[in-house]
């Protein structure tokens, strides 16, 4: 099979595919997941340095884990479950270490621009989306990582509740209090 066939099949063909051992299909499915798993991660992490070698590790999982996936109709919820996952992993190990600050640090490293935009308006919208980005990165975790997967992802909640391990109730009241603390964070910008 060409490239080209593997990038009009579904995700869930591609996962089959991957599955029985086809590398480019897996190449496929990786190549797609890459930019959701860093944006993601990049409102999870407060620390920018992280946010690649977290989207590496989750890429990794995937490649080596894909062929325990029972239902391939499932994956994404899969897929959510091991960001989190990694996400926690990430957490614990950082609660036995100081926090380091380094000094080449850039600033706006992962600033993603529309090219469309005049000036004045990649000025303002970065600006704002940086504001709104340390709001999110400001809420404790759990709330973080609910409306993440809620609001970026889109999972529903019932997903959240399967990937944060935690029952519906508590994703509802957790995405209640994330949005009323961000509106009240960014009742001056918005």
């Amino acid at each position: 099979m060409s490239k080209l066939q593997y990038k009009k099949m579904s995700t869930e063909e591609l996962v089959v595919l991957s599955q029985k051992e086809d590398l480019n299909a897996l190449e496929e499915l990786l190549r797609r997941e890459q930019k959701n798993i860093f944006a993601t991660f990049s409102y999870l992490s407060k620390k920018r340095e992280n946010v690649a070698d977290l989207t590496q590790d989750t890429l990794y999982k995937i490649a080596q884990k894909i062929h325990t996936l029972k239902n391939p109709k499932t994956f994404k919820s899969w897929l959510n479950q091991i960001i989190t996952n990694i996400f926690y992993d990430e957490l614990r190990k950082h609660q036995r270490r100081p926090d380091t600050i380094s000094i080449d640090q850039e600033e706006n490293i992962n600033n993603i621009t529309d090219k469309k935009c005049k000036p004045h308006e990649k000025c303002l919208s970065g600006e704002l989306e940086q504001i709104i980005k340390e709001a999110i990165q400001d809420l404790p975790e759990q709330y973080r990582i609910a409306i993440i997967l809620r609001e970026l992802q889109g999972l529903s909640y019932e997903e959240i509740a399967l990937a944060t391990n935690t029952n519906v109730g508590t994703v509802k009241s957790r995405i209640a209090r994330a949005r009323d603390k961000l509106q009240s964070g960014l009742k001056s910008y918005i």
